[in-house]
């Protein structure tokens, strides 16, 4: 009760202050370009990794990336830089 609360209150602070979302919820960034680049900010830590699946966790549940040819460009602890043909990009609540 008392998380949902926490939650729906940065989300009005965010929404009246017009601050940026990504960074008041911890919410992931993510950019794209085309099919064969994808950038992830605000990532917890990676799961899995293979030249087909790279599975991160987030704050509030999973990004998982499915494709083929993939390899990771850069990695730094809360950054990601994946290349290769991606089919698939799909939100995991948890």
């Amino acid at each position: 009760m008392v998380k949902k609360w926490r939650q729906q209150m940065k989300r009005w602070i965010t929404d009246k202050l017009e601050l940026p979302a990504d960074i008041m919820m911890d919410l992931p960034r993510i950019t794209m370009v085309g099919q064969i680049h994808i950038y992830i900010e605000n990532h917890q830590g990676l799961l899995t990794f293979s030249d087909k699946e790279l599975r991160l966790l987030l704050k509030q549940g999973q990004l998982l990336v499915r494709g083929e040819k993939f390899v990771i460009k850069t990695i730094l602890p809360e950054e990601i830089l994946l290349e290769g043909k991606i089919s698939q990009v799909i939100y995991i609540d948890e």
